[in-house]
């Protein structure tokens, strides 16, 4: 297999920030590619030891593609998880104004990002997308059916453009948040300040099904950072549930809720179990404690075995 990892290039994306803070690909080959299957492919095929891909942003919530592209590839695992602030610039071809602008190419993602900031100072305006921030600025020269584009601001270092306008976005708090993917089934250790991601389907469309599924992670006391549904294609009214829960699948209190699950659902996807980018610490209340279930499943092993019931002597 290669020490290789991939990324959404070319060189100068987010992306590309975000690979830059994992300490094991320091020193590696870095590949870029145009879209998160690819970087998805290079992985399931050997060519890439992981891939870095968005997977969900402040502002606009989970990146679509990448959800539907992990239920879509069975066998990886997420073993990091990255922030990176997003702030956009306005570059366009040497010469062009901010009055010249008439169209502006754009990653969907940063367009949705920007779009408050766009319609007030470009109220006319049309949008291309482009498959990455900085290929929306190289298709400037490639041509000209857009006057400017939406990039990174390191992109002016790399290639001769002007810049209209700085600090592009709707809200100066955005951050996107990366994953990174591989096929290893070396889980890291739990850390206290974790985080559990799984794919979800329901067994079927019928009230309180979702309630059902959420109840195996509210009776465990185990909080949800993430819930977002996507289609699963197969027929209309068709969901599966992208889910990130707090903790890791070593503490009794997410196992627990996982084995709920696989009673409940005919398909669950294990994207694995991670420390969380902001290293907060997961915070639950003392009765889901480990120790709590291992008790409980101690005093039910001696009600089998048929061991007194302590309790009943006391």
């Amino acid at each position: 297999m290669s020490d290789a990892y991939s990324y959404l290039g070319p060189s100068g994306t987010f992306t590309e920030a975000a690979l830059a803070q994992v300490p094991e690909a320091r020193g590696q080959q870095w590949r870029s590619v145009n879209n998160v299957g690819e970087a998805l492919d290079d992985v399931m095929s050997g060519r890439s030891v992981a891939a870095m891909i968005a997977i969900e942003n402040s502002i606009e919530g989970g990146v679509t593609a990448t959800l539907d592209a992990l239920a879509r590839t069975p066998g990886l695992r997420i073993v990091g998880e990255y922030l990176v602030r997003v702030s956009f610039v306005l570059v366009a071809r040497p010469g062009t104004t901010l009055a010249d602008v008439r169209v502006v190419g754009a990653h969907p993602v940063a367009y949705a990002q920007c779009r408050q900031w766009l319609d007030a100072n470009l109220p006319t305006h049309g949008h291309i997308p482009a498959t990455s921030n900085v290929a929306a600025a190289l298709d400037l020269f490639a041509t000209d059916h857009a006057d400017a584009a939406l990039a990174p601001p390191a992109i002016v270092q790399h290639h001769d453009l002007v810049v209209l306008a700085e600090d592009v976005t709707d809200n100066a708090n955005s951050v996107t948040r990366f994953v990174l993917v591989s096929r290893s089934t070396r889980m890291p250790e739990p850390t206290g300040a974790d985080k559990t991601s799984l794919i979800v389907e329901l067994p079927d469309d019928r009230p309180g099904a979702l309630l059902e599924m959420l109840e195996q992670f509210s009776t465990r006391g185990v909080n949800l950072s993430l819930l977002q549904s996507r289609p699963i294609g197969d027929a209309l009214g068709r969901y599966r549930f992208v889910v990130d829960a707090d903790g890791h699948v070593r503490d009794e209190r997410v196992a627990d809720a996982l084995l709920g699950l696989r009673r409940f659902s005919p398909r669950i996807t294990f994207l694995g179990s991670y420390p969380r980018a902001d290293r907060a610490p997961v915070e639950y209340v003392s009765r889901y404690d480990d120790h709590v279930f291992v008790e409980a499943r101690d005093w039910l092993r001696g009600l089998i075995s048929g061991e007194p019931d302590v309790s009943e002597t006391l």
